[in-house]
């Protein structure tokens, strides 16, 4: 790259209102080209530029979940504090049983919780790839 620039001695230059120079940089800045630079040296020449898309129902959706993940988490956090509080009851033979018991469920229902979150952090990395 440093060989194919070192080639570029000439220089363009161009006056743009404001509304064109906003139209060519939204473009630009839809497009994978680093540089706007590159962008209009790709558009000059006819060459391929690629262009990211969004699918807006998508982008809702990994919000969403973004939101539901952290409450997750929220919730997960507050059950571990009720525990550790009732732990310090059990003394007493009836919340002794009711903690096991519990203890029982809440593993099952973190194990499915976390598998929420790696469903969500599989759809996520799928998303900020595309």
């Amino acid at each position: 790259m440093e060989r194919e620039n070192s080639n570029r001695t000439r220089r363009i230059t161009l006056r743009l209102t404001p509304e064109e120079y906003t139209k060519i940089e939204h473009k630009w800045k839809a497009s994978t080209c680093r540089k706007l630079s590159d962008y209009v040296r790709k558009h000059l020449f006819d060459k391929p530029i690629t262009t990211q898309y969004r699918n807006q129902s998508l982008d809702d959706f990994i919000e969403e979940t973004v939101v539901l993940r952290n409450e997750l988490s929220a919730i997960g956090n507050n059950v571990n504090q009720v525990v550790k509080k009732m732990h310090a009851l059990q003394q007493i033979p009836e919340f002794k049983q009711w903690i096991v018991r519990y203890e029982l469920e809440k593993k099952i229902l973190f194990n499915k919780v976390n598998d929420i979150q790696n469903h969500i952090q599989k759809i996520t990395d799928k998303w900020l790839q595309s």
